[in-house]
């Protein structure tokens, strides 16, 4: 078979299974709403649960800082594009979230891809919860490490899993708040697993981060959880891209060395940094904890009106709000008759999320009302009938 024949038969695959996903130009895609040709929809898919992409405060941080050093880095961080900016915002985000260090990627994705590929050797086992975002399980999957998967939230079986030491060390893996199902992991519990094996734990909190714990520190905090490594993103609570992995002094000069994600990439824009550091400052302060207060409304709100409507949703406390539906073609349509009548969502489905259980992933923001809750619990009512 030919590389195009291979391609065609593929895309023809995901056509047929009703899993083909294309993507939408947009005038406007975070906060309240969503605009497309002239049109606008209540947005229930962004992540920007407090609504700092719009921000004053961070949209003019992004302004001054442009002007002060440009809008690109200019190269790796290695090289010459790590700036004082760069610098200040590490620091920030160590003192803030209590460790030695802070390393700066360019994204959640290469910060989770670059810890595994240049920590794990071949004599490691790596220990990941079942429903890991795809960059950790990718990475751990092309590690010369030994893969093994727990149970979504099963702490017996990740001691299970522990109990027999490989010859190197293990690394146990999990996210905070997870971005499919919005549920949390047992933090504390996971921890004290691995403390008690000897492992290392390693938590992706892409989702809590900004939202949970005091002063929005993340799942970690709220647990009274300090994982040996901890990766922050900043394309959720934090309203732009790019992620952070907090650990100690050695583990950041290692990777300093050996994680060629960050020696290989180009640096973020310092603007963007100088950006990132007054949203740190926002969810810091008293407008942060309010916002965080706004979404938690909201959420009990939206699960309240739910249950009374008899909707299938998972055990969500978080702005993650899936209504389970089943089958591809079921998904999309419910999602196509939310549109018209003007709630954007999202339909998620395999292989993202396992064969049947494709969903409506519902996401509530800061920047919401509360008759926009209101009126997605009215549209949701009349496109179920």
């Amino acid at each position: 078979m030919s590389w195009q024949q291979r391609i065609n038969a593929a895309l023809n695959e995901r056509r047929a299974a009703d899993a083909f996903r294309r993507r939408v130009a947009v005038e406007h895609g975070a906060g309240r709403w969503l605009q497309r040709d002239g049109e606008r929809w209540l947005n229930f898919s962004s992540n920007d649960y407090l609504g700092l992409s719009q921000h004053p405060q961070a949209v003019a941080a992004w302004q001054e800082g442009a002007a002060r050093y440009g809008v690109g880095s200019g190269g790796s961080g290695h090289v010459s594009g790590y700036t004082v900016a760069h610098q200040q915002l590490e620091a920030s985000l160590a003192e803030w979230l209590g460790y030695p260090r802070a390393l700066l990627f360019i994204s959640g994705f290469a910060a989770n891809q670059a810890v595994i590929a240049a920590l794990a050797g071949k004599d490691d086992r790596l220990v990941a919860d079942r429903l890991s975002h795809a960059s950790l399980l990718e990475a751990a999957s092309l590690s010369p490490a030994q893969l093994r998967r727990f149970t979504h939230n099963d702490v017996s079986h990740l001691q299970r899993l522990l109990a027999t030491a490989p010859d190197g060390q293990q690394l146990a893996i999990t996210e905070g708040i997870f971005s499919m199902d919005g549920d949390a992991a047992p933090l504390a519990a996971i921890h004290e697993a691995t403390r008690t094996s000897g492992a290392w734990l390693m938590v992706d909190d892409a989702h809590g981060i900004g939202v949970t714990g005091a002063q929005g520190r993340g799942s970690c905090d709220a647990q009274n959880v300090r994982p040996e490594l901890l990766v922050v993103t900043f394309g959720k609570a934090f309203g732009q891209s790019g992620a952070a992995v907090l650990c100690s002094d050695t583990v950041a000069d290692y990777l300093l060395q050996f994680a060629r994600h960050l020696i290989y990439s180009t640096a973020m824009p310092p603007a963007q940094a100088v950006a990132l550091r007054a949203a740190l400052e926002i969810i810091r302060s008293d407008d942060g904890q309010q916002r965080r207060e706004t979404l938690a409304s909201h959420i009990r709100a939206f699960r309240r009106g739910a249950r009374t409507l008899g909707l299938t949703l998972t055990d969500s406390q978080s702005a993650i709000q899936p209504l389970i539906v089943g089958e591809n073609d079921q998904a999309l349509a419910l999602a196509q008759r939310l549109r018209e009548q003007g709630c954007w969502v999202t339909a998620i489905r395999p292989p993202t999320v396992p064969a049947g259980t494709a969903r409506l992933r519902l996401t509530l923001t800061a920047a919401h009302q509360g008759q926009d809750i209101e009126r997605l619990l009215e549209v949701l009512h009349g496109a179920r009938q």
